[in-house]
């Protein structure tokens, strides 16, 4: 993120830094910045697909710290592409530098990975915790930038694009944000967050006489997130002088010295701008001057006031309002209560899809929950089965595609997916996106269950914020390939259960009060954590299963979001944990007994009990029976076959939508 190489330039001069005691403060956060930032600073593994509980704590403890000192924090959040789309190739280089990251893990290199569910993990915490965010319309820079200055507060951050907006307050790295340290002042005045704070002026200082109205052209000829150096490169040919930027001077912050000393000669954008189309082509010269300041203009603070939306909860910006998007989705999207992936799959018709720690040999995880993402796909973008009828010869030229980009092995691929034609029970000329909130919640509800193909009767002995969770490992159950493996099955339940162990016992309310064998029980089960693991081996295939898993629970999650969630939505820091399922998965096949760990507390397991009954009631009595060895060679020829074939097939499920097995046709990228 940022302007390319400034962050190691600036942490190698201490001097650009003034010293911070953040407390009595508004703070304005970068919530993509400081989720990533805890993230890491709380993982101990990043192979098994995310600890969602002990990062859950560390959002937590921050928080805390803020309170402590008073610290008012307001998070903002990215949103989605927005409609010109302009990052799309910084985001086709990250994920591939992600699928590079993963791989890597897969073989058991070093890295860091953060899971599928962290953001979603993230969002969940805010709201426990009451801590107030927005989350943008679209990249959120500008808006946080404006806000810090409407309050004349700090940025904290972890993005090099703060040292260039002008910030009244100033801007604060995550890095050097000492929030694990609060200082207890002498005085009146209270404990503090030691802090280190981006000095502009000390960093224009450093470059004689550079004005700090000249740093939005050095980022955007420099290059960040929004321009590539290579349309400068007969520029910096033309001037390049061994005084001041030659690779031998300056070593390999060279250029990025050598362009600073340059603009220092100029008193304002402008001057340094005609400077610079000086040395190009006249044919290139509007192009590149349009570029120039187009890039220059995403370091002007936003005229978004995020204050009123933090006010009184209205969010108005004008790329909302050329969208035309449905004002109920806008304001969902404000609120946090859609992803992201929903706006860009509206506004774009593109998405991407996080790769995982998962086996780069066999298709992407993301395929099994396909059918779902064509769903909410087909409510997004009003494909009924009624246009079908009405046209049966332009059924798939008319149905509406939308843009993938996902992992094909080791390589970014991009596919166009067709959205799922709806049932006219649910989805006809009186239920619009726009009207899809005024829709019954028991509709709602049949047709989020019907799409996983479960029956709300199979869900009555699961508590209510579990059965989306179960819902959609029925559905998981019935779509992965290859099956799923009953040890894999069990540990999944176990790990379930020992979230709700932790729950009752940790954070008891008033309703349901801790009884003393589940106390005990939860005490055996830490004792258990304790004991050294016999096989620490990494199995790839029971990883790639798991991921398949968090793939369905993700798109799980947002079609219940946007039906407005009729199911309950679980608290995803106590419902996943990769280090535990992968545990228990290796302790259940060598010690079938693992499966009795909550034996000390009836209601414990007359859960798992429960859990495991309603998912085996939806697959058939022989699914975990082993195949015989005609059906294994059978099965290996038909996936050499698949192998070849140019498109994904679909699993086979039963929906309330039809879903096209040629729906999602590869094309490489």
């Amino acid at each position: 993120m940022g302007v390319q190489g400034l962050t190691g330039f600036v942490e190698e001069h201490g001097a650009f830094f003034t010293e911070l005691r953040v407390r009595d403060t508004k703070l304005v956060i970068d919530g993509s910045s400081l989720y990533h930032q805890l993230y890491f600073a709380s993982a101990v593994d990043f192979r098994r697909g995310g600890d969602y509980g002990p990062f859950a704590a560390a959002i937590r403890d921050f928080f805390g710290s803020l309170r402590a000192c008073r610290v008012a924090p307001f998070v903002v959040l990215d949103g989605g592409r927005g409609a010109d789309d302009r990052k799309l190739c910084t985001l086709r280089a990250r994920a591939a530098e992600r699928l590079r990251a993963a791989h890597g893990l897969s073989r058991g290199e070093g890295g860091c990975l953060v899971p599928l569910l962290t953001r979603e993990a993230f969002v969940q915490a805010l709201g426990r915790l009451g801590v107030p965010f927005v989350q943008c319309f679209a990249e959120a820079d500008r808006e946080i930038a404006g806000l810090a200055n409407r309050w004349g507060c700090p940025v904290l951050s972890l993005d090099s694009d703060f040292c260039v907006f002008d910030l009244t307050a100033g801007y604060c790295p995550l890095t050097h944000f000492q929030w694990r340290s609060v200082c207890a002042a002498e005085g009146a005045e209270g404990c503090y967050v030691p802090a280190r704070c981006f000095s502009v002026e000390r960093f224009c200082r450093h470059f004689g006489r550079l004005n700090k109205s000249l740093l939005p052209l050095f980022a955007a000829m420099n290059g960040n997130d929004y321009i590539d150096l290579a349309a400068l490169q007969v520029f910096f040919s033309k001037v390049r002088s061994p005084q001041r930027w030659a690779s031998g001077k300056g070593g390999k912050h060279g250029r990025l010295l050598g362009l600073l000393n340059w603009l220092s000669q100029f008193a304002e954008p402008t001057e340094a701008v005609n400077n610079v189309l000086g040395h190009l082509k006249k044919h290139q010269r509007e192009e590149i001057r349009e570029l120039l300041c187009a890039s220059m203009e995403d370091y002007t603070p936003s005229s978004v006031n995020l204050e009123e939306f933090f006010q009184s909860g209205k969010y108005d910006c004008e790329a909302g309002r050329n969208s035309d998007l449905q004002q109920w989705v806008l304001d969902a999207l404000a609120k946090g209560k859609l992803a992201p992936f929903i706006s860009d799959a509206l506004i774009v018709r593109s998405t991407f899809l996080h790769v995982q720690v998962e086996n780069m040999q066999r298709p992407s995880a993301h395929s099994t929950a396909l059918p779902i993402r064509q769903v909410i796909y087909g409510l997004l973008l009003k494909v009924s089965q009624n246009n079908e009828a009405a046209a049966p010869s332009k059924q798939t030229s008319n149905q509406p595609v939308v843009c993938e980009f996902d992992r094909l092995q080791k390589t970014l691929k991009k596919t166009f997916v067709q959205a799922a034609s709806l049932s006219t029970d649910f989805c006809d000329d009186h239920f619009p996106l726009d009207k899809l909130i005024e829709v019954p919640m028991s509709c709602r509800q049949m047709f989020f269950l019907e799409t996983l193909g479960v029956k709300m009767s199979f869900l009555e002995s699961t508590p209510s914020h579990l059965q989306l969770p179960v819902a959609v490992t029925c559905y998981w159950m019935r779509c992965s390939e290859p099956k799923v493996k009953l040890h894999q099955l069990k540990a999944l339940l176990l790990m379930i259960v020992s979230g709700e162990l932790h729950r009752i016992t940790t954070d008891p309310d008033d309703a349901v009060l801790c009884a003393e064998d589940d106390s005990m029980a939860y005490k055996e089960f830490l004792k258990w954590k304790e004991k050294e693991l016999q096989n620490k081996a990494f199995d790839l295939d029971a990883a790639h299963s798991f991921c398949q898993w968090q793939c369905c629970l993700q798109m799980g999650l947002y079609l219940n979001q946007l039906l407005c969630t009729p199911l309950a939505e679980p608290d995803l820091s106590r419902l996943y944990s990769g280090t535990l399922v992968h545990r228990l998965y290796q302790e259940l096949k060598s010690s079938p007994s693992v499966e009795n760990l909550f034996s000390l507390s009836p209601k414990m397991t007359q859960l798992y009990q429960a859990l495991l009954n309603t998912v085996e009631s939806t697959i058939s009595p022989d699914f975990f029976q082993k195949m015989t060895k005609s059906e294994s060679c059978k099965k290996k020829k038909a996936s050499k076959k698949k192998k070849k074939a140019v498109g994904r097939a679909l699993p086979e499920t039963q929906h309330l939508c039809s879903v096209n097995r040629f729906a999602s046709l590869g094309v490489d990228d």
